[in-house]
Parts: structure tokens; sequence; C-alpha cells
């Protein structure tokens, strides 16, 4: 239960489906995740995990359903402002530095107040790293600079798929000390698995996906 039973959710979805080229990919889904709270979507492979970020990130239309942001319905003006999105994909420019990068992103979508790249490139273990252009970067360190991205963000609902992809076991607790920090400060984040890892240690719903028949 929220801290504040009269707040809305931060993200509240209901009926939520989607197909491709009219095979049923997920749905109906209905799930709610609170500020200082994680909602963990595990399923197997190929259930739908990434496409129901891309989804909720509006990268991808819904079929059916609905989808509230904070209580108002999603549009892309409040998804720009309300959902930092972690794919698969770096979205790095590769012959940007690292810290160009950082800067560059800011730019784009603000920054969380009182942070600023330097900052965010130390906590994430890059330090150091900050004229190394993109394509330089191993792929463990391209995640570690999303990250820093991540961190930076002012929105206050993360969607993180596959977070913890390319990470040594240093990366990983990263990870789930920033999702803590971010919960504290009132976030919420949804984060997809298919159970390599454990959850990080929040307060945690689930969202278990499994294949349409």
């Amino acid at each position: 239960m929220s801290e504040h039973p009269s707040a809305p959710p931060l993200l509240a979805a209901r009926g939520l489906r989607f197909a491709r080229n009219e095979q049923p990919v997920f749905g109906p889904l209905d799930f709610a995740v609170d500020a200082g709270e994680a909602l963990l979507v595990q399923g197997d492979n190929g259930v739908g995990k990434t496409t129901l970020l891309r989804v909720l990130a509006g990268l991808l239309r819904a079929d059916a359903g609905d989808i509230d942001l904070d209580g108002r319905r999603a549009n892309p003006g409040l998804r720009a402002r309300a959902i930092a999105y972690l794919g698969h994909l770096p979205a790095l420019k590769a012959d940007l530095t690292a810290l160009e990068n950082l800067r560059f992103l800011c730019g784009l979508h603000g920054r969380r107040r009182a942070q600023v790249p330097e900052t965010a490139m130390a906590i994430v273990g890059l330090a150091g790293y900050e004229d190394t252009l993109a394509r330089q970067l191993s792929a463990g360190q391209k995640k570690r600079l999303s990250l820093a991205r991540l961190w930076l963000s002012p929105a206050p609902l993360w969607l993180l798929d596959e977070p913890y992809a390319n990470l040594d076991l240093e990366g990983i607790k990263l990870v789930n000390r920033m999702v803590q920090a971010h919960l504290r400060e009132g976030g919420a984040a949804l984060l997809t698995t298919h159970g390599a890892y454990a959850a990080p240690p929040v307060r945690t719903r689930m969202l278990v996906m499994e294949r349409v028949a």
C-alpha cells in the first residue's frame, strides 16, 4: 500500500493489450506501481517484457487499454516529463565523449536538482573516462554510462529493461543502490528480468508475464 492512500499510483495500467501482425503479444494486463515502490516484471524470453516497456514509454501504441501517470491519462508531453527509459541499446552518440553524451542528454531532458554529469560518472564508476569516446567503451561501461544518464534524469518513473545485463556483480549492486535511492526520494521503478537476478531490496510488486495462447 502507498504511504499516502489518497495519492494515485505513479503508473497504472488497465486492460493493456498489444498485438503484432494481428498476433497477440500480451494482455490484457492490469497493474500499478506507487511512489516508493518497484514493480518487477518477470517472464521467459519472448513473452513481451520489452514490448510492454516500449508501450509504457510511448514508443509503441497499445491495441487496447489505458495508461495513467500520477492519476492522469498518459500523453507524449506527460511521458517526456515523467518517464526515464533504459532499454537494451545504450542510446549514446558514438563519436561524442562520455561526458559530452551526458551533457547533451541533460540538455534534452533536464537533470535532477543538485546533480551534475561529472558526479554521475563518478557514482557509476566511470571517473577518469570523461574524455573517452562512447564507441571506445566496453559494453559494461556503456551500460554504466546509460545508468549515469538515468541517475541525472528528473523523471520520477524509471522503466528499466534488463538493467543487470552486461554488468558484473559490482554493477548489479550499483543498480540496486540506485533503485533504492530513487525510491527513497519518492520515485518508482519498473524492472524486467527473466529471473537471473534477485529484485533490489525495496518494496516490490510482481508481474509475471506468460505467453499468450
